[in-house]
């Protein structure tokens, strides 16, 4: 089973990129104009886009830079110190729903300080596979179509994140503890 998952993985994205020129093709669809009418429009949203990207990257610089990082770790580390989960890994529940650039290379650090195999290595891999940059996803989509109101998306954005990160270090203690 697992060769045929492999062979199908290796071969999916190939597929598609021949595929949907043949098919477009076949449906007399002008593939050429429409890829650039979307390039167009594409263009069109990343510019429309960078304030809000400008003043989401503003408010994590501010978060980070004030000290309100360090102290919102402060505060939690004793909970993670009572359950027996490494709190080396608070940071990057934190910046995780902030920012995919910064949360990666956070857990590239973990990763090369105490191994891939070590408990926090893959505590923090699978944190970085079951939550999201909640902020960066609202930022970039909820602006490209002008919403302005995202209050219950946010809200369920980072409550998803939560049970992400929490799942994931309790899966990791039970599967490799």
């Amino acid at each position: 089973m697992y060769e045929w998952i492999t062979i199908i993985s290796a071969w999916t994205i190939p597929f598609m990129i021949v595929f949907i020129p043949l098919y477009a093709a076949f449906k007399k669809v002008p593939v050429y104009e429409t890829f650039l009418e979307g390039a167009k429009e594409g263009f069109g949203t990343a510019i429309n886009i960078i304030p809000h990207l400008v003043g989401m990257m503003v408010a994590i610089s501010m978060f980070r830079a004030s000290g309100a990082m360090d102290l919102l770790s402060a505060l939690i580390r004793p909970v993670f110190d009572q359950f027996g989960v490494p709190s080396e890994i608070l940071p990057l529940g934190m910046l995780r729903p902030l920012t995919g650039a910064g949360s990666l290379a956070f857990t590239t650090e973990l990763i090369k300080t105490y191994g891939p195999d070590s408990m926090i290595g893959r505590i923090a891999s699978t944190i970085q596979g079951s939550t999201d940059t909640t902020l960066y996803v609202l930022t970039v989509y909820f602006g490209a179509v002008g919403i302005r109101r995202s209050r219950y998306a946010l809200k369920v954005g980072l409550f998803s994140d939560l049970v992400g990160f929490i799942a994931a270090i309790f899966i990791c203690l039970y599967i490799f503890g």
